[in-house]
């Protein structure tokens, strides 16, 4: 999850074509799994808003990976 918000941000920074298929889902999937964050923070700039807003739902994301992980280690 963390890896489509990190390609979708990436995308974003580098401006993808957004008529492309791939990118299109790489868009839709990302701001489906960032729903939660995508318009929390209102910055002036875009590119600031797609940074902190998906880039929030990717650490997160992260910590609750490396949670689930260590948990189903420890079994």
């Amino acid at each position: 999850m963390a890896a489509i918000l990190g390609l979708w941000i990436l995308m974003y920074l580098l401006d993808a074509n957004r008529a492309n298929d791939l990118v299109q889902f790489i868009h839709d999937v990302a701001r489906w799994l960032a729903g939660w964050s995508h318009d929390l923070f209102t910055f002036d700039e875009n590119w600031a808003r797609v940074v902190a807003g998906y880039g929030l739902a990717a650490v997160v994301y992260l910590f609750i990976g490396h949670a689930v992980a260590n948990r189903l280690r420890r079994y």
